[in-house]
């Protein structure tokens, strides 16, 4: 059964993984960093996967999480257009 993926947690990686930091995607998300951390954490353990190797710069996205972000792009998108 496939699980439902929550869209703000998925905005989240996304602008993480195109920012490279945490931090930067929270203030242009509106929420604090550990809420962005918490949205990464939750879709980590729904996919089953890690989505991104945390380093002393940020964050950039593990083998995984490069082959999931054009899909991730493709979810927000779709869902930026059903609003």
């Amino acid at each position: 059964m496939l699980a439902a993926m929550d869209t703000e947690a998925v905005r989240s990686f996304v602008r993480a993984a195109e920012l490279g930091q945490l931090r930067h995607a929270a203030d242009e998300l509106g929420v604090t960093q550990q809420a962005v951390s918490k949205r990464i954490a939750a879709l980590e353990r729904t996919l089953g996967v890690r989505l991104f190797t945390r380093t002393a710069r940020g964050v950039e996205p593990t083998l995984d999480g490069q082959a999931f972000l054009p899909h991730a792009r493709s979810v927000v998108a779709h869902a930026d257009r059903a609003v």
